[in-house]
């Protein structure tokens, strides 16, 4: 195999023609001046020449043994390579030799190499590597707080699959899902992460060269805590405020920043979350705080501004995290719409630049940060909330936008979001193709513009050996296309699921209507054919079962999606189609009763009941 499929592909490497076999047994020496430190990757490259290629190697500490017998060379120089995790891999006939200045180059070397003995076993292809990241930071944001929280080990296994394609930080989106002790009102039935957990993450995360990144919003999305009666007069409109979406949302929303116990409460937080932690770093969240100035703020914005008090209030948290003796990321929307004010901004925290639409300004944002001195991330989507089954191209175009003008000006980092909007409907596995495309271009963007993106699911995220999982998965995430109905943030069968679907229905051009129908019948055709290729498929994997059950659900889903919209279409003219109706009234309980077992197969009971609701709300529509 001459050009074996890597993820991500390496900044530089050369194939050289020839090929080494390797010996069934042999030395895998490790030099450098911690060799105890290197044990961890140096297992896992003895676990993968096993596993791929048969051999069995032994560890030995320095070169002080007969030279023939080291098949494997693993040093650790600090300086050898330009990159701090950067690192060279050079495969000869007869001999393997890596070098890197650290622990994670090391490590991403290994990565490298494993997936070459994935592909072609023990006859290894003669090689020259020099590699290195675009982005020091690469992470993946999950979503933890919108019903769906997943249990310790689907995390584990997680960390597993994104380390080997070099990510090097996770982040748990929470709003009310640690157990904070002082605090069980706001989390007791949501099926928290305790402290333990965390602590067993972290350490989990740091063998595999991940930081985890604490994450907690400290004051918009802060109605988990806001509804309760013990916590409301900290909200800034305790009877819920007009959003910028085009809609009253009546649940209090943000902590007001008029109220001098919204930081008590903060520094509360902080006391209790950090220090389970090795990270030096915390996201405290701070997006979409709408509602300041509709409520206990008001006369403040208007004396001083909406976004001087914004920013007032932020370098109050900001003074709370640098005197814990931690760096502050925040996420830029809102002050991005005060753009005068980011040069007030302190240089030693983190702007989190989001954005979710292919088409999203990360260029003019990125120019902005880049301008004013502030160290900032660019942190695209994996595009699968609100969706079902995802938006590949989508995903795709806004991962490429975020790595390309990310590079351009400077940014530090690369945060790949996975968020989970009116109740975390989708799968985790419909996620694997953000993870996989965003995980190559934030090492190397230019060198994975063209990824070969079903293959790379296919090897890397699904290991079907039958090349089947990484195709289908694609085109799924591609259905939306064929309904020809413009979505913003999410897919138009996802929406006509959860919303009142005369939102959904335009019934004054009755001909855009009945072409939008035509449409929609298309799609279920489409997934129809998806459907008859998941048998197929040879996933190597311990919940292929499970994926298999997963993708099943999204798919039929997304069928009844679509059906639902063409009998409220029909319906809307006139013309409604009462078997239709009877139809899906009779199909829902059975998707119910499979959402349940798809829920519990990765996640933890607790917003199991919110979630399904929604889904209940949809059933009891055809009963009119």
């Amino acid at each position: 195999m001459n050009n074996p499929i890597l993820l991500p592909h390496p900044q530089s490497i050369t194939y050289t023609g020839h090929i080494f076999s390797l010996p069934e047994t042999g030395l895998i020496a490790l030099h450098g001046n911690d060799i105890p430190a290197m044990m961890f990757t140096a297992v896992w490259l003895q676990d993968a020449l096993f596993e791929h290629a048969g051999a069995d190697y032994e560890l030995v500490g320095g070169t002080a043994v007969p030279p023939e017998q080291i098949i494997i060379q693993l040093s650790l120089t600090p300086g050898s390579v330009r990159h701090e995790q950067g690192y060279e891999l050079t495969v000869v006939d007869g001999r393997v030799d890596i070098i890197a200045n650290s622990i994670p180059g090391l490590f991403y070397a290994v990565q490298t190499l494993a997936q070459l003995l994935e592909q072609v076993g023990n006859e290894l292809p003669t090689v020259r590597c020099r590699d290195w990241p675009d982005f020091p930071q690469r992470g993946v944001m999950l979503d933890i707080s919108r019903n769906k929280v997943p249990t310790l080990e689907t995390v584990l296994d997680l960390v597993d699959m994104l380390a080997s394609w070099k990510i090097n930080q996770l982040q748990l989106y929470t709003e009310h899902t640690f157990a904070y002790r002082r605090h069980p009102l706001v989390w007791q039935e949501a099926s928290p992460f305790t402290a333990e957990e965390i602590l067993t993450l972290d350490a989990y995360c740091h063998d595999r060269c991940l930081e985890l990144v604490p994450n907690q919003n400290t004051f918009g999305h802060m109605h988990h805590w806001l509804k309760h009666p013990a916590y409301q007069h900290l909200a800034e409109k305790a009877d819920g405020a007009q959003t910028p979406w085009g809609y009253y949302n009546p649940e209090p929303f943000s902590l007001s920043p008029a109220v001098p116990g919204s930081l008590d409460l903060v520094r509360d937080l902080l006391d209790e979350l950090l220090p389970n932690f090795r990270s030096r770093q915390v996201n405290v969240g701070g997006d979409e705080t709408y509602d300041v100035g509709q409520g206990l703020s008001k006369e403040l914005v208007a004396e001083k501004g909406k976004g001087r008090v914004y920013l007032e209030h932020l370098l109050k948290i900001y003074r709370e995290v640098k005197s814990r003796g931690r760096t502050m990321q925040f996420w830029g929307d809102i002050i991005m719409e005060h753009p005068e004010l980011t040069r007030e901004l302190p240089r030693d925290l983190i702007a989190l630049e989001w954005g979710y639409e292919a088409g999203h300004p990360f260029a003019e944002h990125g120019r902005l940060f880049a301008e004013s001195g502030v160290p900032f991330y660019v942190c695209p989507g994996t595009s699968s909330w609100n969706t079902l089954g995802g938006r590949t191209n989508n995903a795709i175009g806004n991962l490429q936008n975020a790595a390309r003008h990310g590079r351009t000006h400077g940014a530090i980092g690369y945060l790949i979001t996975d968020w989970g909007d009116n109740g975390h409907m989708q799968p985790l596995p419909v996620s694997y193709l953000g993870f996989t495309v965003g995980a190559a271009l934030a090492w190397a963007e230019e060198a994975n513009r063209g990824l070969d993106v079903p293959s790379a699911l296919n090897l890397f995220a699904f290991r079907d050996d039958a090349g089947i999982m990484g195709q289908l998965a694609y085109e799924l995430g591609n259905v939306y296309e064929i309904t020809g109905i413009p979505s913003f943030n999410g897919t138009p069968y996802f929406y006509g699921l959860v919303y009142d679907l005369a939102q959904m229905v335009n019934a004054d051009d009755p001909a855009e209507t009945a072409t939008r129908m035509q449409n929609l019948a298309k799609a279920v055709t489409a997934v129809d054919d998806l459907l008859t290729r998941l048998p197929q498929t040879d996933m190597q994997r311990d919940d292929a079962d499970l994926i298999r059950q997963e993708f099943t659900w999204a798919a039929n889903m997304i069928k009844h999606g679509c059906r639902r919209l063409i009998w409220a279409a029909g319906r809307a003219l006139g013309q409604e189609d009462h078997a239709l109706r009877q139809d899906l009234a009779s199909e829902t309980e059975s998707l119910l009763a499979e959402f349940e077992q798809v829920w519990h197969g990765r996640n933890r009971p607790g917003g199991f009941p919110a979630s399904l609701a929604r889904l209940q709300k949809m059933a009891a529509d055809y009963q009119v």
